[in-house]
């Protein structure tokens, strides 16, 4: 069995797990360690944003790292792909 047939064989929910799971492990320890150096109270006076709660700036780091990971997961997983499947799909001979 080639490598195509392989990926062909994974279904989408494990391939969209496959992305999200380790990106959302990798955004928990990033916001851990980012909310250890910087205090979000001073991040938000910083910024301009003085009504901002600590729980409401943690959320928004964890959803922006993860946002970030995952992105880069997802891309990772996309470049890992053969040039020649893609050079097919494009119409390119070799």
């Amino acid at each position: 069995m080639g490598h195509e047939e392989q990926l062909k064989d994974i279904p989408r929910i494990q391939k969209v797990v496959s992305v999200l799971w380790p990106s959302f492990l990798t955004a928990g320890v990033a916001t851990i360690l980012f909310f250890t150096a910087f205090d979000p109270v001073d991040l938000g006076m910083l910024l301009g944003v003085e009504q901002l709660e600590r729980l409401e700036a943690y959320s928004i780091g964890f959803f922006l790292f993860w946002m970030l990971t995952s992105t880069s997961c997802a891309l990772t997983c996309y470049f890992r792909k053969p040039c020649d499947e893609f050079n097919r799909g494009q119409g390119h001979q070799r």
